[in-house]
């Protein structure tokens, strides 16, 4: 495995960690959430933007995303 896959694995993983701090959820259903709702999807896609704001931008960006894409958190 690259170095860049290895960093942007744990940059994913990270980003499931915070989002899951901030909506009070578990990891695991973090992920299904973003998993379902397209995020895992754009951080993937735009690892090379995203890596490069605040976490809580990246979170931000996050949740607009996933609400576009029929999310919603209780």
């Amino acid at each position: 495995m690259s170095e860049e896959v290895r960093k942007q694995i744990n940059y994913v993983v990270v980003c499931i960690n915070e989002f899951a701090k901030r909506n009070s959820l578990s990891p695991r259903a973090a992920f299904t959430y973003l998993y379902d709702n397209k995020g895992i999807h754009f951080l993937k896609e735009n690892y090379d933007i995203e890596h490069t704001l605040s976490l809580d931008d990246a979170i931000d960006d996050l949740e607009i995303i996933c609400r576009n894409n029929g999310g919603v958190l209780a």
